[in-house]
């Protein structure tokens, strides 16, 4: 298997068929990468173990990032429809990636980056890669190594956002554990807010199946909220106060 890469040509002419707001909506190459800066992962399979437990994930953690180092846009790409794309991104909780079906695989052809992965009843499926779209031109791509099994060693987000910035920074990661009707939880993600500080809420009580021994386990404490920032435990509503200096 030939695995050659295009830097410095421009991205094939596909046609993507997509669903947005259950109605079909085709989109062409130009439409996502035309006058833009992208970068595109692209992966065998939706659902598959490394797909949704690493290469996905953390593209979508690390997002707001490559937005801060001119990247305008991050789309996953595999030989998938529609309805599986979406699907898994609802699974997934997918905010800050574009999920693009190429269901027919003209636009993997195009790249010289469709495989045969019949041996896992998959048929033909895309190589995992990564790439840098700049204004439809790709300025870089890193492609697996051709090894047996799906390799991932060069595709993760990490080393795109290295090349893009080598000095770029990881985000520091908010959680805020929280209980429906709790003032001091409002209080709290209010702080976080007016700082423009994107966190992301756990309910817990009653139908949630995380109760105030969980938080116990994970903070010390039994109550609510319990803020942490960047592996860090601040604490309650008064601790983040303090800890932002307000």
């Amino acid at each position: 298997m030939k695995l050659t890469s295009m830097e410095g040509k421009s991205v094939p002419q596909a046609t993507f068929r997509t669903r947005v707001d259950n109605q079909w909506r085709d989109m062409s190459s130009d439409s996502l990468f035309k006058d833009r800066t992208v970068v595109v992962f692209s992966l065998p399979g939706a659902y598959t173990p490394t797909c949704s437990s690493s290469h996905l994930p953390r593209y979508n953690e690390l997002a707001p990032t490559f937005r801060e180092n001119g990247v305008d846009e991050i789309i996953c790409l595999s030989v998938n429809d529609a309805f599986v794309m979406d699907a898994w991104a609802k699974e997934l909780g997918v905010e800050n990636i574009r999920l693009i079906p190429d269901g027919n695989g003209d636009f993997t052809q195009g790249m010289g980056m469709l495989v045969d992965k019949s041996d896992l009843g998959f048929g033909k499926r895309s190589w995992r890669y990564s790439m840098l779209v700049k204004d439809g031109v790709i300025s870089k791509m890193f492609i697996e190594p051709d090894k047996p099994g799906d390799p991932f060693e060069v595709s993760d987000a990490d080393t795109m956002l290295r090349y893009i910035n080598p000095e770029a920074r990881d985000p520091e990661f908010i959680t805020v554990f929280t209980r429906e009707g709790c003032p001091h939880c409002a209080r709290a993600k209010a702080l976080l807010k007016e700082r423009n500080m994107v966190f992301e809420e756990i309910h817990t009580g009653t139908g949630t199946g995380i109760s105030s021994r969980s938080i116990r386990a994970v903070s010390g404490r039994s109550t609510v909220p319990q803020v942490f920032i960047g592996g860090r435990h601040i604490g309650g509503a008064d601790d983040l106060e303090k800890f932002l200096g307000k």
